[in-house]
């Protein structure tokens, strides 16, 4: 959910993207154990090979992609309180990881799944079109030096490659607080083809409450920062 973990663009996306800029931070030792007692269970391996999701979980239900998941505490929290989906996270860096395979452990989660991986090469090879009902993509890195801006993971190429695995009527929720990149966000989502905007035209939403506010976002609000929700449904076009 932070900057500093979330992951993000390095390249643009005609060329090799990679959804991230790796940071990793030193482990705890119980985020290392997390690994070593829970990625079995809650870790899935790049394959670069499509991905039978109802196999995965051991059941056909709707399924929510969050991208660059943090330290996990919004993921942990959603997938808690909205148990007749299930959820599978992507997040490159070791430390989130393995903090959140410790909450979903404590509570016995059977509802998420977590990539520690690249997310373009998940949404590109593992997922299959059309089977995911949401896609959250909440405070990425907003690149915000000018001559960065390429390196931001809204991008149209990936916009459509997002579209391409999404379900009808499938929901991708942006939020940044970074007044430019909301900005970046909105032209880019609505030029895009086969997405409209759920509130109306070009218009920000209120967050939703399946959105919990984090302590990242509190110490930003803290410090004056606006937060810009969006909320885009994949329509036929």
């Amino acid at each position: 959910m932070a900057h500093d973990d979330d992951t993000q663009g390095d390249a643009p996306f005609h060329r090799r993207i990679r959804s991230f800029v790796l940071r990793e931070g030193r482990m705890t030792p119980a985020q290392q154990r997390a690994f070593d007692d829970h990625w079995a269970r809650f870790g899935l391996d790049y394959t670069g090979k499509e991905r039978d999701l109802d196999a995965t979980f051991g059941r056909a239900a709707p399924r929510v992609l969050e991208i660059g998941f943090g330290n996990g505490e919004a993921l942990a929290w959603a997938s808690e309180h909205d148990l007749a989906r299930d959820y599978i996270g992507v997040e490159v860096h070791g430390p989130g990881v393995g903090r959140l395979m410790n909450a979903l452990a404590a509570r016995d989660a059977g509802n998420v799944r977590l990539y520690k991986h690249d997310a373009v090469e998940v949404l590109e090879h593992e997922i299959p079109p059309g089977s995911l009902s949401e896609v959250r993509i909440w405070f990425p890195d907003p690149w915000h030096k000018k001559r960065h801006n390429k390196r931001r993971l809204v991008q149209p190429a990936f916009v459509e490659l997002l579209a391409s695995r999404m379900a009808p009527g499938g929901l991708l929720h942006l939020a940044t607080d970074w007044e430019a990149y909301a900005e970046h966000m909105r032209e880019t989502m609505e030029a895009a083809p086969g997405w409209r905007n759920r509130v109306g035209p070009g218009q920000a939403a209120e967050r939703p409450a399946w959105r919990i506010e984090t302590h990242f976002e509190r110490r930003g609000t803290r410090l004056g920062h606006g937060v810009w929700d969006f909320l885009y449904e994949r329509v036929e076009g």
